[in-house]
C-alpha cells in the first residue's frame, strides 16, 4: 500500500518534530560543573540491569565519570565491554580498587613475604588500569598491628608504598590513599585522618602516591573538612561523597555539600568526585532524588 501525498508529507512532519525534540534535548543536556562519578547499580531500577545500558543512562543524565570499586574484580571481557562504552560516550574511569584489606595487617607490615603480596597487587592494578583506561586506583593500607608501635608501622607503610609507588610510576597511575572512619564502619584500620596521609605521602614523595578524601569518613573521623581540604590540597588527587549520617545522597545529612562543591570549583579542581553513597529512597524514585540532588549542590 502506497502512502497518499497528504499522509506522506504529515508523517515527514511529525518525524522532523521528533528528530528537532531529540536535537533539541541532546543539545540540551545537563553540564555538572565537577566530574560526579556514580557507581554501577545506583540507577539499575531506571537503567536495566546491563552495565553498558547503566553507562549510557549516567551519560544522558550528564554524568560524565564511573568509578567501579570492583573493577579489578570483574573479567576481561566485561572490563573490556565497559572500556568500549566508556570510550564511546567520552566517560572517564574513576577509582578501583587494588588493595583493601580489613582484618589483616598488611603495609604496616615489614614482613617480605606480605610485601611480595602487595607488590603482586599493585602489579595486577596496573593491568587492568591499562585495560580501563583508568588513572587512579584505592589503597586500603590494612590494620593497625598493635604489637608495634604507631612509629615503626608508619615507617613500614612508607616503604612499602615507596616499593609500590615505583610499579606504578612506569605506567602512569596513581595509588590514592583512603583514610576510613574506624568509629562506625571500619575498626582498628591503620588509616584514618587526612594529615597521617599527607605525612606519608609526603614522605613516600612519588607522583604515584596521593590522598582519596571521603568526606563521609572524614565528617566521622576529624570534621573539619574544608579546612583539611585546603591543607592537604597539594597531595590529594581524588574526592568522595556521601553524607552523614547515612551515608546517602547530598542534602540527606549534616554536611553541606553545596559549599563544599563552590569551593572545590573555586580552587579549579578537575578531577572526580566519587558517588560513594547509597540511594536514601528506593527503586526510580530514589535514583531520581540522587539525581536531583546532585543538580541542587552543583550550583
Amino acid at each position: 500500500m502506497t502512502l497518499g501525498r497528504r499522509e506522506f508529507i504529515g508523517g515527514a512532519a511529525v518525524a522532523a518534530v521528533t528528530a528537532a525534540k531529540l536535537a533539541g534535548a541532546a543539545a540540551q543536556r545537563r553540564r555538572f560543573s565537577l566530574n560526579y562519578a556514580p557507581h554501577f547499580g545506583m540507577f539499575r531500577h531506571s537503567a536495566g540491569d546491563d552495565l553498558v545500558d547503566q553507562l549510557q543512562f549516567m551519560a544522558d543524565q550528564g554524568f560524565t565519570a564511573l568509578e567501579d570499586n570492583g573493577m579489578g574484580a570483574r573479567s576481561v571481557e566485561i572490563q573490556e565491554r565497559i572500556a568500549q562504552q566508556m570510550q564511546r560516550l567520552r566517560m572517564t574511569m574513576g577509582v578501583f580498587v587494588a588493595h583493601a584489606d580489613f582484618r589483616a595487617v598488611t603495609f604496616a607490615s615489614a614482613d617480605p613475604a606480605v610485601r611480595g603480596r602487595l607488590l603482586d597487587d599493585i602489579r595486577t592494578a596496573v593491568t587492568v588500569a591499562a585495560r580501563v583506561d583508568a588513572r587512579w586506583c584505592t589503597v586500603v593500607p590494612g590494620c593497625v598491628d598493635r604489637r608495634l608501635a604507631p612509629e615503626y608501622q608508619t615507617a613500614n607503610v612508607i616503604e612499602n608504598l615507596k616499593r609500590c609507588a615505583e610499579i606504578c610510576e612506569t605506567a602512569g597511575l596513581v595509588m590514592v590513599l583512603e583514610p576510613l572512619n574506624t568509629l562506625r564502619d571500619h575498626p582498628g584500620l591503620f588509616l584514618t585522618k587526612i594529615p597521617q596521609a599527607y605525612m606519608i605521602c609526603q614522605a613516600v614523595n612519588s607522583p604515584s602516591c596521593a590522598i582519596l578524601d571521603d568526606l563521609y569518613h572524614q565528617q566521622i573521623t576529624e570534621g573539619n573538612l574544608i579546612p583539611n581540604i585546603d591543607a592537604a590540597w597539594a597531595r590529594i588527587e581524588y574526592f568522595q561523597v556521601g553524607d552523614n549520617p547515612g551515608r546517602n545522597e547530598p542534602g540527606t545529612g549534616e554536611i553541606n555539600y553545596r559549599t563544599i562543591f563552590r569551593h572545590l570549583r573555586t580552587r579549579g579542581y578537575e578531577g572526580l568526585v566519587g558517588m560513594e553513597h547509597g540511594n536514601s529512597l528506593p527503586d526510580r524514585k530514589g535514583e531520581q532524588a540522587v539525581i536531583d540532588a546532585y543538580i541542587r549542590c552543583d550550583r
